[in-house]
């Protein structure tokens, strides 16, 4: 079973979203999914994971910086 989805906005800077809309056509994507894809991508490889009340960062798996 899935998770409900949420509305969230944000302002951006027009550069970010002539980005994100030609990122997100490039790979045939929604915005909405690309931004998902790229922060779940971003936090598998940083080790993060997402918990019933937030965030927590698995130790030892987070990429050196």
């Amino acid at each position: 079973m899935t998770d409900k989805t949420i509305a969230v906005s944000y302002r951006v800077s027009a550069r970010f979203k002539r980005l994100l809309e030609t990122a997100a056509a490039r790979a045939d994507r929604s915005q909405t999914n690309m931004l998902e894809h790229l922060l779940y991508e971003y936090c598998k490889r940083e080790g993060i994971e997402a918990t019933r009340t937030g965030a927590q960062v698995v130790q030892g798996e987070a990429s050196p910086t």
